[in-house]
């Protein structure tokens, strides 16, 4: 099982040093201690392991550290940054778990990017050593680029020449909509092995600056503060996140406020959300920011060691007015840094849902609290259903469906649309007529009316109805699925984000699975060997 749990004590990887408004984030990994065993991580090169410490110390400098201001990601081994996605560890894996891989890489990624965006805490890449593949990468995630002009540091991205594949975890789309490369000059980057140093680096737009090394640390230090200086972090002691109180049996896994059913038979998971209590205080066990790990975590479990349940069933249990007044508490609080780190995490797990290679149904019953955050999760299915009146011998209140302000602007998707807005691609009106109804409590009748249920069903209907849709999901071809639900998740126009899991999905999907790449012959296969790859001329 692969486990997305740790802490800075549990590091093998990187190292984090603090500095006044400085943090420092050394890329030092064990080439001894790989996630899964047959490889060895040299040249600081990484797999699945390295990566989820990172996304940890990332999460962690947002929540732990409001005095950090400037992250300098920087190497901690000589001559080299990093070498990029280890090349073993690609030839050995599943074509799903080289995919996942490559997805879970670019949602770090673009979680660097995302506090360097909302949160005040900028990246520095510092580079000093060769930053290759994944390592020059990891570099453009950051705010700045810097590298040292000691004539041995290089930038270069040299899947296609060296591993007949593509950098996998955005470089090209960030190449051209990021960094501004000229098409041509990326054409003769992406494809020369030996990568590009000094004065052409900055030419090219591929780093920011050339420091010679007398100068390096000094100048690295320089630009972290010049960095710090615009930001609004304010300082002061920050909430430690605790480990995860989890449970996992072959059936089920349990969480405080979440709970995942693992229907094998039917392949469907089916995750039940329990709504606050109460609105208490806002730390580490604040209801949003507690359950939103939680869901975080078991969406992962399911993504890397459950591949074969291939339908995601959402239900809440709960008072909707507790849930709204939740929300009443981070709007009032809203301008506080520790209320902008949750609703912004909030953004990034349901982001999670709508990357899910899974088919995902909301059901709306009574006694659920489908309300203010938690209703996006109706937003991102493929179908909401909605349960109409009441049970039979259920004492219970009627579903409801209620939205709040926080629907219409703080959970933007990859598309920097609302899920309501995406919903409505096109349809102004049937948006602003969402909108008059906030606070309501919308019966299903009205929601269906509304267009914000796919269907509503009474009490004669539901389990029938229920059953089947879910039923001929899973007779379905689970390629075509993926397929059909990654171009409908996501309407209107295209974003860096969007653009680059959309070229994840049809390119290195497909690239993945070709023989130039992981055939007997391919490069994957016989890196290293001294062997040259045997391509099929074919274009296909």
């Amino acid at each position: 099982m692969i486990d997305f749990q740790t802490d800075p004590s549990r590091y093998k990887h990187w190292k984090l040093a603090f500095d006044g408004p400085i943090a420092t984030l050394s890329m030092d990994v064990d080439p001894d201690a790989p996630l899964l065993e047959g490889y060895e991580l040299k040249l600081n090169s990484y797999d699945l392991g390295v990566d989820i410490e990172l996304a940890d110390a990332v999460q962690r400098l947002r929540f732990e550290h409001p005095e950090i201001r400037t992250v300098i990601l920087r190497s901690a081994k000589e001559n080299v940054f990093c070498a990029g996605a280890n090349i073993r560890m690609l030839g050995k894996a599943s074509h799903g778990h080289k995919v996942n891989f490559c997805k879970f890489t670019n949602e770090t990624r673009l979680a660097i990017e995302d506090a360097s965006a909302h949160s005040g805490q900028r990246y520095l890449a510092a580079i000093s050593g060769s930053a290759a593949g994944g390592g020059y990468e990891l570099a453009e995630a950051a705010d700045r680029i810097i590298l040292v002009d000691d004539r041995r540091s290089t930038v270069s991205l040299p899947e296609l020449p060296l591993l007949a594949v593509l950098p996998g975890t955005g470089g090209l789309t960030r190449l051209t909509d990021k960094r501004k490369v000229r098409r041509d000059l990326a054409d003769v980057f992406c494809t020369t092995e030996e990568g590009v140093r000094g004065k052409r680096a900055v030419d090219w737009r591929l780093v920011d600056e050339v420091v010679p090394p007398s100068a390096w640390d000094a100048r690295v230090r320089e630009c972290a503060l010049e960095m710090a200086a615009g930001s609004d972090r304010p300082g002061g002691p920050g909430i430690v996140l605790p480990p995860l109180k989890r449970t996992i049996s072959e059936t089920e896994i349990t969480y405080r406020h979440v709970r995942v059913r693992l229907l094998r038979a039917e392949r469907r998971a089916e995750i039940g959300i329990a709504g606050p209590v109460a609105c208490g205080a806002i730390d580490a066990t604040f209801w949003p920011l507690a359950m939103a790990r939680e869901l975080d975590d078991a969406l992962m479990h399911l993504r890397l060691n459950e591949p074969t349940l291939g339908s995601i069933v959402f239900r809440t249990e709960g008072d909707p007015a507790q849930v709204l007044a939740v929300e009443a508490l981070m709007d009032k609080h809203r301008n506080h840094w520790l209320v902008r780190e949750i609703r912004l995490y909030l953004k990034r797990v349901f982001k999670r849902v709508d990357m899910m290679a899974r088919s995902i149904f909301t059901l709306i019953e009574p006694g659920s609290c489908f309300a203010g955050s938690l209703a996006e999760l109706v937003f991102a299915a493929d179908r909401a259903i909605m349960f109409s009146g009441k049970r039979a011998g259920d004492n219970r209140n009627p579903a409801t469906l209620q939205l709040a302000a926080a629907n219409f602007g703080a959970y933007p998707m990859g598309n920097d649309l609302t899920r309501l807005q995406n919903r409505f691609f096109g349809e102004p009106d049937s948006l602003k007529r969402a909108e008059a109804t906030i606070g309501q409590s919308l019966t299903a009748d009205e929601a269906e009316a509304l267009g914000l249920v796919t269907f509503a069903y009474d009490d004669v209907d539901w389990d029938d109805e229920v059953r089947l849709v879910l039923e001929e999901r899973a007779s379905f071809s689970p390629d075509s699925l993926t397929g059909l639900e990654a171009n409908l998740r996501f309407a209107g126009p295209e974003t860096m984000e969007t653009r680059i899991f959309g070229r994840l999905t049809a390119w290195q999907n497909w690239i993945f699975q070709r023989p130039n790449a992981v055939g007997d012959a391919g490069s994957l296969k016989r890196y290293g060997s001294g062997q040259r790859p045997n391509f099929s001329t074919e274009r296909v």
